[in-house]
């Protein structure tokens, strides 16, 4: 069995984001020589994320309303104002880490004859939450 390892850097100006990293993925898997094997694709942030859907603008606005509707931006740290007591550490980004929560860490894709086994619309997506700094993705393949 074959491993492959490389990682792809981000720095999103804004506080978020969402960046189809389908083609970068798939340079790495061509690189790696794999043609049968699993191919995973992880955010190493804890306000970050990597998930699988549709590249489509209404779709993503719908997660960024959605997502601020279940975890609003509140830069405060007292809970009975709406604030998070997660920023009494002195940062800003609990509802980062919330949105992280929820859209996931990492995806996992078959390789199949050395394509990405994707099903219609499927692409891979970098999820920002608090932007402004590089942060990164690890995308390990193995396999054959």
């Amino acid at each position: 069995m074959k491993s492959h390892r490389s990682e792809l850097w981000f720095e999103i100006p804004g506080r978020r984001g969402f960046v189809n990293i389908t083609p970068e993925v798939e340079r790495a898997l061509a690189e790696s020589g794999i043609r049968e094997g699993l191919c995973l694709v992880n955010a190493m942030h804890i306000t970050a994320s990597v998930f699988i859907n549709d590249d489509e603008r209404g779709l993503h606005a719908d997660y960024e309303r959605w997502l601020e509707h279940l975890a609003p931006f509140d830069a405060g740290s007292d809970p009975r104002r709406g604030g998070y007591l997660h920023n009494r550490t002195g940062e800003d980004n609990a509802d980062a880490h919330l949105k992280r929560q929820v859209m996931g860490r990492e995806v996992v894709v078959a390789v199949t004859a050395g394509r990405l086994d994707f099903g219609p619309w499927e692409q891979i997506f970098y999820g920002e939450f608090d932007g402004g700094r590089r942060k990164r993705v690890l995308v390990k393949i193995v396999g054959e």
